[in-house]
């Protein structure tokens, strides 16, 4: 086929995942379509048709799911006006409503996330609800953020009244979540945060998305470091983190040893195998086995305590006698030894609790100080989280030096983005973000939206990098120069003219509609508009590389690179081509070359295609 059109939506999940389970069963497969009689069968036991078996469900689950199997007709549009280095960054913000562009992510960043943390919202009963809609996602956002009318009212609230207060916000996540858990590596790992009123909810749900056998912990979080006297009951002071791994190649990193935890570690003895800490070695009960005499460097006979026993069998006290590893005190007179755990011995790090307090993580008061510090004095954001608690989870979950990609799809005042760029300075990591936040207003007029919010909290943490960098020598041994910039993109229409269709249509409308899809492209669509679209459903990443080609004085080239996965095609949009002229390209058989199919007639069309790959628009 000659003519092969470019993508026009975002996969279809559905179609995709028919055809993982026909590569799995293709003996469950029937003239196309699933045989669940003959699936069934090849699963024998492994199916459960039991009418009493466990199962999570919830009012609007089926919509929640045609919701996440309508595939996505929308772009992404450059913002390159609103960016810092867009030429040369790979960090990304994204306005625009997280499922849609979740989905116009998932071809290029399937299986490709290190860590996504989300603060969603928590279902208090007033805060936002994404008003999804299955039938036509993409009008449902233009609409409600004044793109398309003002008819619409962003903010919703979900009463607990309502009758589906929990469905509506199960109904919310599910296909968030859903999305989130394609975009994972195998090694990836989700963080959520949560407080009471879902926690229970989100648990159920993430076991039936990412499998209950995934589950890594329940945090519990102490957002609030001051007393709560002014409640009526018992003060709340503690909010959840919920965390799931995709697989089991996800490994936690150890925490590094605070100084705090190292001063423990001492050598009063001048031990060449250096500090260690002492550990008791009295039990505090009564076992007949490990109630033994033993012998002091004094030769003084010592048994446990009263009611006490020793921690260890006596041939293994015996052998760490041998070994040097009693302490006996100063003099060897002690009656209660310590067995030395020599920090030389030790893991590199500390094995994490599920308990953070705000000296460990932050707290809501510090988030509060940290805006007020970025926007001076003014108030930024009514409930950001700390950078301290996510770069407590970065430090759990990413490398320094492998490029670990981190979403934040409900990025707020992209305070991970903050976390992100703070991390990086402290351990020489290139870790890389993408934001991605709902234009939901605030009633300002300096920050008319929470995206604008956060995109102005990055150019901020990015200014003041730079600033404490001024009058310092280039001293830095990063293998790749510090990332301090920012693409901005935000959902939009496509540049694809939608087919109305024409069932029932006299000849004259028929023939207007052929009429108009002469050109496939809407009215006023730009050439770096087009381009993006192209690029993000043909499966490159926002960080690729768009350069116009030299030497083509006939034609306008462009050569779109995708540097993560080593692709890369060429791209076209004049009305007309010269095909002779494009020699200089030396296409291949496989590369990629696009443009527009009224460009070419039938037989440049059949030419170009032997030459290369050739997909039209």
């Amino acid at each position: 086929m000659a003519r092969e059109p470019v993508q026009r939506k975002s996969p279809d999940l559905t179609a995709e995942q028919v055809e993982r389970l026909r590569a799995l069963f293709p003996e469950a497969f029937s003239e196309g379509r699933v045989d669940w009689d003959a699936l069934r069968a090849t699963l024998g036991d492994a199916v459960d048709d039991r009418p009493e078996r466990y199962s999570f469900s919830w009012a609007g689950k089926r919509d929640a799911i045609r919701l996440l199997q309508t595939p996505s007709a929308a772009t992404l549009a450059p913002c390159p006006e609103e960016s810092l280095d867009f030429d040369s960054t790979q960090n990304v913000f994204i306005e625009g409503d997280n499922l849609e562009v979740l989905k116009l992510l998932y071809k290029a960043y399937f299986g490709r996330v290190k860590m996504i943390y989300i603060d969603p919202p928590y279902n208090t009963g007033n805060d936002f609800v994404y008003p999804d809609n299955y039938a036509d996602p993409l009008d449902t956002y233009l609409r409600l953020t004044g793109q398309a009318d003002a008819a619409g009212n962003l903010l919703t609230s979900n009463p607990e009244t309502s009758g589906r207060y929990h469905s509506a916000w199960l109904s919310m996540m599910y296909p968030r979540l859903f999305l989130a858990r394609q975009l994972l590596r195998e090694d990836g790992v989700i963080f959520v945060s949560i407080d009471d009123s879902e926690v229970h909810n989100l648990r159920m749900l993430m076991n039936e998305i990412f499998g209950e056998e995934n589950f890594v912990a329940a945090i519990v979080w102490q957002a609030k470091d001051t007393p709560g006297n002014a409640s009526s009951e018992v003060a709340l002071t503690h909010n959840y983190v919920v965390c799931y791994k995709r697989s089991d190649a996800f490994k936690v990193r150890l925490l590094a040893r605070t100084e705090s935890q190292l001063a423990n570690y001492k050598n009063p003895d001048n031990d060449p195998r250096g500090p260690w800490l002492g550990t008791p070695l009295t039990r505090g009960e009564y076992r007949p086995r490990d109630y033994y005499a033993l012998l002091n460097p004094a030769g003084e006979e010592v048994l446990p305590p009263p009611g006490n026993s020793w921690r260890r069998p006596k041939a293994t006290i015996e052998r760490y006698q041998r070994e040097g590893r009693l302490w006996w005190g100063r003099d060897g007179t002690s009656r209660f030894p310590f067995v030395k755990t020599f920090l030389s011995e030790m893991k590199e790090g500390v094995v994490p609790i599920t308990w953070w307090d705000y000296r460990f993580a932050g707290s809501t008061r510090r988030a509060r100080a940290e805006m007020k510090a970025l926007f001076e004095g003014g108030r930024g954001f009514d409930t950001p989280k700390p950078t301290l608690l996510i770069r407590r989870m970065l430090e759990l979950a990413s490398t320094p030096d492998e490029g670990d990609l981190i979403i934040d799809f409900f990025a707020g005042s992209s305070t991970t983005a903050h976390a992100v760029l703070a991390q990086n300075r402290e351990d020489g990591g290139n870790r890389r973000f993408i934001m991605v936040q709902l234009p939901e207003p605030t009633g300002r007029t300096d920050y008319p939206t929470i995206a604008d919010i956060g995109k102005e909290r990055i150019r901020r943490v990015v200014a003041r990098m730079k600033a404490e960098d001024e009058g310092k020598l280039p001293l830095s041994t990063r293998d790749t120069p510090e990332d301090l910039g920012c693409r901005v993109f935000k959902l939009a229409p496509s540049n694809y003219r939608p087919w109305p269709g024409v069932a029932g249509a006299a000849p004259d409308a028929y023939a207007e509609q052929m009429a108009l899809f002469t050109d496939p492209l809407v009215d006023g669509w730009q050439p770096e508009g087009v381009i993006w679209e192209v690029a993000l459903k043909e499966g490159y990443g926002l960080d690729s590389r768009v350069e116009r080609l030299p030497g083509l004085a006939a034609n306008t080239v462009y050569r779109v690179s995708d540097p993560a996965r080593g692709q890369s095609f060429t791209i076209c949009l004049d009305a007309r081509l010269d095909v002779a002229a494009l020699r200089a390209l030396h296409l291949g058989k496989d590369d990629l070359f696009v443009c527009r199919d009224a460009a070419l007639d039938d037989a440049q069309a059949a030419n170009l295609a032997l030459q290369c790959r050739l997909k039209v628009i």
